[in-house]
């Protein structure tokens, strides 16, 4: 009796492969911490806003974080990403921003991994697949709320396969996953996308006589409540002009860093390079895939090769595929069919379900006590090359009244550290500023024809904090003999 306790007591302590998987995928992240966020000016606006809404329980509808903007109508699409990265932040700092990154992408491709061993893969398979997906998405792995759209799609792509192959599956998480979605991230339009795809299969089989009446009623029921929750939020109906909009604004995408297409001469695209290769390798080898997978596919493709930021989104859905490609040569494996007969004797008698708990417990403790996790043991704190540390530290001490005009950039940052005694000329949040105040930013920076009329008269700046090498900076000191108040290699602050 003792020993049966104990075996069991060791069946939910060992690890199966999926927890170890979850644990590397958690820790890889975590070690590449200050990655998150400095390679993106965002995360102190999300945090500022949503400090914002628990604090005073009231979700903004109009701006109050900048003066050219101040009182216009704002569309609140990431308020619930951005409650939780503020309670991250004041539960652990940075630590905690990095920390909640961190689960929500271990279980993103956990899920992927989970998803191709019900689909019959062999573990090491799924491993391989999943880690693939993983190290495909890395370029776009940053602190902000497309970190949820990620695990959300990866959710709700699976799940809607489920259906159409009649397993197991609870309709309500659809519109429960979809009103969660529309008030994380504007991106929850993707999964509108991949229901599409599931539809066109029924109906391409409907006028074929083939399609199954109970999965048509289904997806309709799918499709529609999913809609109609989108409208539950704080700006109804203008979540969808909002979201929409932007995308078909040509202007404010092709001028967003994130949007623009991916540069296969940096190594972070191989990964997704590769993956369009081996899926045009295994097509040309005569590998078939369903009608609604090569909608998916062909479709993703597109949007990753138009916008780098699809490209994890196109790992999570084509992943389960890739990996049925893959398994296909290694089922005529003897010695990997032995291996998986061995691994899954072996796991179904673990539960495992402590091991990444400890895991996770150990993670949170290591960072609420400050401990250093990433590679260059600097901590998670902004770096002080790529964002004005130094100079708003100065401004902390002597801090500057009237209008600022502040590098594009930085506008998240300065947010993060001074509203709201200082509201700033422009952050990150381009869907709202719109095309035509990004337009007078991009000509005040770089002082093309008439920028100084914009400048001194329109919206009066009496101090700059900008990048110390910018052209405006240049042609405020010697043309205009505006003063330098600060000054270090990174930012450059100037008074009239």
């Amino acid at each position: 009796m003792q020993n049966n306790k104990t075996s069991s007591l060791i069946a939910y302590f060992l690890p199966r492969s999926q927890d170890i998987f979850f644990i590397s995928i958690l820790l890889a992240v975590a070690f590449y911490g200050p990655e998150l966020f400095n390679l993106d000016g965002d995360l102190g606006r999300h945090i500022t806003i949503g400090k914002y809404i628990i604090t005073n329980k009231i979700i903004p509808t109009h701006d109050l974080f900048s003066y050219t903007m101040k009182g216009e109508e704002l569309v609140p699409h990431e308020w619930l990403a951005q409650v939780l990265f503020s309670a991250a932040h004041s539960a652990m700092g940075l630590n905690g921003v990095v920390f909640l990154t961190s689960i929500v992408i271990a279980l993103t491709f956990t899920l992927t991994y989970r998803e191709m061993v019900y689909r019959s893969a062999f573990r090491l398979t799924a491993l391989f697949t999943s880690l693939w997906a993983a190290m495909s998405s890395s370029l776009h792995i940053l602190a902000r709320p497309h970190i949820f759209t990620m695990l959300f799609l990866a959710v709700w792509a699976y799940q809607l396969e489920h259906v159409m192959e009649k397993k197991f599956f609870r309709i309500w998480i659809f519109p429960l996953l979809m009103l969660i979605w529309a008030n994380t991230h504007g991106a929850f339009i993707a999964g509108f996308v991949v229901l599409g795809a599931y539809i066109a299969e029924w109906l391409w089989d409907l006028i074929h006589g083939r399609a199954d009446k109970g999965t048509g009623k289904s997806l309709f029921i799918i499709g529609v409540t999913s809609f109609a929750v989108t409208f539950i939020n704080p700006s109804g109906y203008k979540l969808w002009t909002t979201s929409v909009g932007y995308i078909g604004n040509t202007y404010l995408v092709d001028h967003t860093i994130e949007y623009m297409a991916p540069n296969f001469h940096l190594g972070g695209t191989w990964p997704f390079l590769l993956t369009l290769a081996f899926f045009l390798f295994s097509l040309g080898q005569g590998a078939k895939l369903k009608l609604r997978e090569s909608i998916l596919l062909s479709g993703w493709t597109i949007m990753a090769l138009y916008s780098a930021r699809n490209i994890p989104l196109f790992a999570i859905v084509t992943a389960p595929m890739l990996g049925r490609l893959i398994q296909a040569p290694a089922e005529k494996s003897s010695f990997l069919a032995r291996q998986d007969r061995n691994i899954t004797a072996i796991e179904s008698q673990l539960r495992g379900i402590l091991f990444p708990v400890i895991s996770v417990l150990l993670l949170a403790f290591a960072f609420a006590h400050g401990v250093k996790l990433d590679t260059g043991k600097v901590g998670n704190q902004y770096d002080p090359a790529v964002f004005p540390v130094n100079a708003v530290n100065w401004l902390e001490e002597n801090p500057q009244k009237g209008n600022v005009f502040n590098s594009f950039t930085w506008g998240g940052y300065l947010l993060y550290r001074e509203w709201p005694d200082q509201l700033v000329f422009i952050d990150g949040q381009t869907d709202f500023y719109g095309e035509k105040l990004t337009k007078e930013y991009e000509q005040i920076i770089s002082t093309s024809n008439g920028w100084d009329d914009i400048f001194f008269n329109k919206y009066i700046i009496t101090w700059v904090i900008i990048p110390a090498n910018s052209q405006l900076g240049q042609t405020l000191k010697v043309d205009y003999h505006w003063r330098i108040l600060y000054e270090d290699n990174t930012a450059v602050i100037l008074r009239r």
